[in-house]
Order: structure tokens, then sequence, then C-alpha cells
């Protein structure tokens, strides 16, 4: 798995979590607060969309996940 597919998985995950819990139709609804999460990580996506930059990319990067590049050049 590349940090690129890690970071959509975790991203997805977390709008649809925050969502089931923020949403005041929802059965797990806790708070309107957990909405923030959602803004914060769509936030995070658009900017990382243009700057390239994603602190979870880096934490992945340091526990050794490769990016698709790297993937494939060990491939060539």
């Amino acid at each position: 798995m590349t940090t690129e597919s890690v970071i959509r998985i975790f991203a997805g995950t977390v709008i649809l979590v925050s969502l089931a819990l923020g949403a005041p139709a929802s059965p797990v609804f806790h708070s309107t607060y957990w909405l923030w999460l959602t803004a914060f990580v769509g936030a995070n996506l658009f900017q990382f969309g243009f700057t390239g930059f994603c602190p979870l990319n880096v934490i992945l990067k340091k526990l050794g996940v490769k990016s698709a590049e790297e993937r494939a050049l060990e491939r060539a």
C-alpha cells in the first residue's frame, strides 16, 4: 500500500466518522462540533492538492510506507 492510498483511506474514514458523530439525523450523533473535524480534513485535502504537503504523509514516510513513485522505481 502506498502513502497516497493510506492518506485517501484515512481521510475518508475520518470524514465519515466525524459526519456520523456530527449530523443530528445520525443514530450515533454526539455533537455538531464534530463537523469541525470534517471541515479540517477537507481543508487539509484541498491545500494538499495545491502544495503537496500533508502532515500524515510525513508521518507515513517516517514509518517506512513508500509512495507510488518509490514503488515504481523499485520495480524498474
